[in-house]
């Protein structure tokens, strides 16, 4: 049973649950509003909820720690840019905040503050699923953290890339850019791995006798393990890095046998030389998978070989270029000209029977109109007997 009393002039309520008492302000000076909170918070604890009071102590600051906390543990591979796109964007909008103040109005208001400093689509969306992430595992926690989470609308993304090369692109390309790179730009332009995949690629996983390369689960971005077959142009470039390997090193693509980090410039330069822009070493991967469905290899086949585990991502990176259009285009024609032919011909073919004169029919004279007979006209005949 709970009860109300007054703490100067403002109203307080205090009630029970599980033996444990709970007492809270009204922040009103009314004691109708208190006899009201009272009666909810009443109601609340006899559905078997925690009183909503518990939920109002929770801050954004202990939601975010327990998200990062979950991002660590659960073996994720972007922890850096997780923990930026908290530290730096959401934390300063949100830090200190009560949950039960994050509504959708506020989420709302921070959507169009990042819009107006210049944030893309797909970058507030990715600040917005981890913030809705963070009300999720607060919600699954025990006890609950929050009471409910709020609708988080997103942005719709328009701005998804699109690149990828054509063949004569490619090659331009690879004669532009240094050594230590032409190796993993082949690689991706044909198998399709992530960048990371090829530069952390070691020794261990190659297999030179039987021409594989495998990579483990741990090692993959879907978690899941693949091994793929050399053609005999990548057979080539992994025996040249041997080669050419550093003793202590593990790295199969590397830089005086150091791993290679930020090649930014000299993957420009490459582009500007073969008189290319907006191109990202990405855009290979995208080309790999549009290359593979183009050669008919199957779809199920070209996902294990280049890692994507979700279908709409390949379906996404499987690129119509304007070379597929024309083909597409020609296709169509020469499919409406046999068409057009067949018909033509058919057309023919009826307008020439249609045309032709029919045969007299010799029996047509002799049926009257009246009967099968035609009439004497009071014409006698006489018969004979024989």
């Amino acid at each position: 049973m709970g009860s109300i009393y007054k703490r100067g002039a403002v109203w307080w309520v205090q009630y029970y649950k599980d033996g444990r008492p709970f007492r809270e302000s009204t922040r009103s000076v009314k004691e109708a509003d208190a006899k009201r909170l009272l009666k909810r918070r009443e109601g609340e604890i006899a559905e078997g909820k925690l009183p909503g009071v518990y939920f109002d102590r929770v801050r954004f600051d202990e939601l975010a720690a327990d998200y990062l906390t979950d991002y660590r543990t659960s073996g994720k591979k972007d922890v850096h840019n997780t923990t930026v796109r908290v530290s730096l964007h959401l934390a300063p909008f949100f830090g200190g905040l009560r949950v039960v103040d994050i509504t959708t109005a506020k989420v709302r208001e921070y959507t169009a503050l990042r819009l107006e400093g210049g944030a893309a689509h797909g970058t507030i969306n990715r600040e917005l699923s981890a913030l809705k992430r963070m009300f999720n595992l607060a919600g699954k926690s025990t006890p609950p953290k929050v009471g409910q989470v709020p609708y988080i609308p997103m942005l719709k993304e328009d701005n998804i890339r699109k690149g990828f090369f054509e063949a004569d692109e490619f090659l331009a390309l690879r004669a532009n850019l240094p050594p230590e790179l032409r190796g993993p730009a082949t690689f991706a332009y044909k198998v399709g791995w992530r960048r990371g995949e090829i530069f952390n690629l070691k020794w261990s996983a190659v297999d030179l006798d039987q021409g594989t390369v495998r990579l483990e689960a741990g090692e993959t971005k879907s978690g899941e393990g693949r091994i793929i077959y050399l053609d005999d142009e990548l057979k080539a470039i992994i025996r040249e890095q041997f080669v050419n390997r550093h003793l202590g090193s593990p790295l199969v693509f590397h830089k005086a046998g150091r791993f290679i980090g930020e090649f930014r410039p000299a993957w420009r330069h490459a582009c500007r030389a073969a008189g290319l822009k907006d191109k990202l070493f990405h855009d290979l991967r995208r080309t790999a998978v549009r290359n593979m469905v183009r050669a008919g290899v199957p779809e199920r086949v070209a996902m294990m070989i280049s890692g994507h585990k979700t279908r709409s991502v390949f379906e996404r990176y499987n690129i119509v270029s304007g070379d597929d259009l024309k083909r597409a285009s020609a296709l169509i024609e020469t499919y409406f000209q046999d068409q057009t032919a067949t018909v033509s011909s058919t057309v023919g073919e009826k307008s020439k029977k249609k045309g032709q004169a029919k045969e007299p029919n010799p029996l047509k004279s002799l049926v009257s109109r009246q009967g099968i007979e035609p009439r004497t006209y009071g014409l006698r005949v006489r018969c004979s007997a024989s």
